[in-house]
């Protein structure tokens, strides 16, 4: 993965894989250099990593995209160099639906546009990813089956950066980005878990600590039951002789 990709994310930018294909078109229609795909659909959650121990999913809200910042997002290749489609010159295009944010791009403008798309149509290139930052997200933590299941919600997109087609999409950066989102909840979860051993812990030491009041103050009432006999004994004894 290149520098630049890796400074963006430590900056906070996140990155996730999607689906790219070309517009299909009849046989007497004129040839036209068109790739789709959805960025990201609403309301289906996906898995960014799955352990023994406990999984993170992750879905994206209808209303995600409300006032995201998406005014000249580029189209690019492995998210770094050339731009082959962009917004502002209308190449490129964002449009929210009831299932999703989809994306289109015309590739037609020029020769190596049109040499990105032949890659694409021929199935060379499979894959995008876009870039963004998340202005708000809430966190649902369950539990199925005895592992614990942590759904993040992205509730608000701040900005889109660009869509990229990816040679390689283990490397794009969405796993790097979910690692880090992943490192996140594995520290939450250490301090959880120590949190609540710590509790168990003062927990059980309270507890005995109650046990042994208990038991010493039985035992004091015990003294004092058999010293009240002990005393009483001799009373008798005292008044008989």
């Amino acid at each position: 993965m290149n520098k630049s990709l890796m400074d963006k994310i430590a900056a906070g930018r996140q990155y996730r894989t999607m689906q790219l294909m070309t517009e299909s078109r009849d046989a007497d229609t004129e040839k036209k250099y068109i790739v789709k795909g959805y960025a990201t659909t609403f309301n289906e959650p996906y898995v960014l990593y799955s352990s023994d121990d406990f999984e993170y999913r992750e879905q994206v809200a209808p209303d995600a995209f409300k006032d995201t910042e998406m005014s000249d997002v580029i189209f690019q290749f492995d998210h770094e160099g050339r731009v082959f489609a962009r917004i502002s010159n209308n190449t490129l295009k964002l449009d929210v639906d009831e299932h999703g944010l989809l994306v289109t791009a015309d590739l037609g403008t020029t020769e190596l546009t049109r040499s990105l798309y032949e890659d694409i149509d021929k199935g060379l290139i499979t894959k995008m990813s876009f870039g963004f930052t998340v202005a708000e997200d809430e966190e649902l933590r369950t539990s199925e089956n005895g592992k614990d299941v942590y759904l993040r919600t992205i509730k608000r997109v701040g900005k889109l950066f660009d869509v990229s087609c990816v040679s390689l999409p283990a490397n794009d950066g969405t796993e790097i980005s979910a690692r880090s989102l992943v490192d996140g909840v594995i520290a939450k979860r250490m301090a959880e878990k120590a949190k609540e051993e710590a509790d168990a812990q003062a927990k059980a030491e309270a507890e005995k600590a109650e046990e042994e009041r208990k038991r010493q103050e039985e035992e004091a009432k015990e003294k004092a039951r058999q010293e009240r006999e002990r005393l009483a004994l001799e009373l008798e004894l005292s008044l008989t002789n």
